[in-house]
């Protein structure tokens, strides 16, 4: 297989993507010399401009280049005219895991943050942790960090942290040397199929640890205990109740966000306190500090940057207020995150819960938000524009008039709105000072949101 080793100039397809940035900037930092192009401006391309290095908006063959290395993401198709060019000159080309898996080769520790929902959350919490505790770590994670201007670190050659994606197997590129399971769900079933599927391809990923490594996890999930329960190796296990890591005198503010102290088999280490609203905070924080404990992290340090972290963008992000009413956006966009989504909203002071979904994904709408949907209950409407198309193609076998209907026959009040502008004239008609509005999914949701304000 093609090596990074012994290339010199690199040009990465979709360079803005929220891993490929930090590639880049990892690998410039290696003595690289490196460019890239993308569709569209975004806080990743804008922080690469600040930072030097190249970006085309706008994908075409003659961005290739003097390139000897082509790098792409799972996004990227070989029918782009980049890939296109690049195959036609005898360019080898990298998919983007491969690189990140190549990229950790080397370190004294590697760790890999995985499951399907919270890695981009614990991830950036053990960065913060390692950043004020002095580990010195290099860190690369799939969301923009306010503290880090992005999702890369450059740091020492002896620990390296990252979020470990399952979305097409990439995690398995990773050699791990502690390896954190925080859950596993039924999501990218385009790819995996079945439920079965993703499992397996989580125990190949702690098959890929060594002998002297350690697998961390959140056994409360019980797909996830099963594999910790049947795993022979060095393991550590957290959850709210009946793991190694536990949390006891759990309260919440009136905002919403938690303290609890952090006990180890019973006995308590301190109390950590929340600036992040919800109960999934709480295990997102514990999943950190359990990674960082057992990297040789003191509690007093491990306490204070969980303290003073921040949610990342896109999550539980507050966007602005307009006539009293006070406007949320989560990237939120599986059944799962979306219920932890709204926890976390219905722990704010407020009169009423309104809630925007925008499925981004027909094969997701499909599998998962028709039948009879429970996810979106604690909202008091749930407001679902037509799904964003994202990867797929409309086949017409469904629309978000079915997830409107399985919305209603789960419980909830579930209303269809084709688009945003529809949605914004909803609001101004229904919502009151003292409401909060939130929107959630991983379309273009984020970019309409603003449409609200």
């Amino acid at each position: 297989m093609t090596h990074i080793d012994g290339h010199k100039k690199i040009h990465l397809i979709g360079i803005g993507g929220c891993s490929m940035n930090g590639l880049a900037q990892i690998l410039r930092a290696r003595g690289y010399e490196v460019k890239g192009s993308d569709s569209a401006v975004s806080p990743f391309t804008e922080r690469l401009d600040e930072l030097g290095i190249p970006v085309t908006i706008g994908q075409k063959a003659e961005n290739v280049g003097d390139a000897d290395l082509v790098v792409y993401s799972a996004a990227i198709k070989p029918e782009n005219p980049e890939r296109a060019e690049a195959a036609r000159l005898g360019i080898p080309e990298l998919e983007r895991s491969v690189v990140l898996g190549q990229l950790t080769e080397g370190y004294k520790d590697v760790v890999g943050i995985a499951g399907c929902h919270g890695k981009t959350t614990i991830t950036s919490m053990l960065a913060l942790i390692s950043h004020m505790g002095g580990m010195d770590a290099t860190v690369h994670i799939g969301g923009f960090v306010e503290f880090l201007q992005g999702g890369t670190r450059i740091g020492s050659h002896d620990l390296f942290i990252t979020e470990a994606c399952e979305y097409v197997e990439s995690f398995l590129t990773l050699r791990p040397t502690v390896a954190l399971i925080n859950n596993i769900d039924n999501d990218h079933l385009d790819y995996y199929k079945t439920i079965d599927n993703i499992v397996k391809a989580f125990e190949k990923f702690i098959g890929l640890l060594p002998e002297d490594g350690c697998f961390i996890a959140c056994t409360d999930d019980f797909r996830v205990k099963t594999l910790f329960d049947n795993f022979p190796g060095n393991k550590l296990s957290y959850g709210m109740a009946d793991a190694d890591y536990t949390p006891a005198n759990l309260v919440y503010d009136n905002e919403g966000c938690p303290s609890f102290d952090l006990c180890c088999k019973g006995e308590s280490l301190g109390n950590i306190k929340l600036h992040v609203p919800g109960s999934h905070g709480v295990i997102d924080a514990m999943a950190a500090a359990v990674v960082a404990l057992h990297l040789g992290g003191e509690f007093r340090v491990i306490a204070e940057a969980l303290s003073a972290f921040r949610n990342t963008r896109r999550r539980f992000e507050f966007y602005g207020e307009r006539d009293g009413i006070r406007v949320y956006h989560d990237y939120a966009h599986h059944p799962s995150e979306n219920r932890a989504a709204l926890d976390a909203a219905s722990r704010v002071q407020h009169n009423k819960l309104w809630c925007v979904f925008q499925c981004n994904s027909y094969t997701r709408a499909k599998t998962l938000f028709t039948g009879v949907v429970d996810c979106f209950n604690q909202a008091d409407a749930v407001l679902v524009p037509d799904i964003f198309p994202g990867r797929e193609k409309d086949d017409g076998s469904v629309h978000a008039r079915d997830m409107v209907a399985g919305i209603n026959a789960g419980g909830g009040n579930g209303i269809y709105l084709p688009t945003f502008e529809d949605i914004r004239a909803w609001l101004d008609k229904n919502a009151a000072p003292g409401d909060i509005v939130i929107t959630l999914g991983s379309g273009d949701v984020y970019i309409q949101t603003k449409k609200l304000l």
